[in-house]
């Protein structure tokens, strides 16, 4: 039986973030690039499923899920239904919004692994 070390998730999810902002920042740095095609990072959530680490069930009824991971897809975005005369697919106001959702993501990780250091500080103290 595995079990989830959460310091290693939290890693890997930071990890992902970063990749995730790499490649927001190139398309807002490309945003006035001629045929430049906007990229973004596969959902956290994917990488989580392609992973073999099984949360462990302690009590019949808990809920069985997957966790961990690595390697991140980068892919040109493929859902943009306009496409600028410059054959540009990035809008700027959608990067904007990645980027804030990614400064929001990084905050909750930091906020639960403190809070996670927290108490492990605090139950070793006894």
């Amino acid at each position: 039986m595995e079990t989830v070390n959460l310091f290693a998730l939290a890693t890997q999810q930071s990890k992902w973030l970063a990749v995730r902002q790499t490649a927001v920042a190139g398309n807002v740095a490309n945003v006035n690039t001629p045929g430049y095609k906007a990229v973004d990072v596969e959902p956290f959530e994917s990488v989580l499923d392609k992973t073999g680490v099984r949360l462990a069930t302690t009590q019949q009824g808990h809920i069985a899920g997957s966790a961990g991971g690595s390697g991140f897809a980068v892919n040109e975005q493929t859902d943009e239904p306009s496409v600028l005369p410059s054959e540009n697919s990035v809008v700027l106001e959608d990067e904007l919004m990645k980027a804030g959702e990614v400064r929001r993501q990084f905050e909750l990780n930091t906020a639960i692994v403190k809070a996670f250091q927290r108490m492990l500080l605090t139950a070793s103290k006894g």
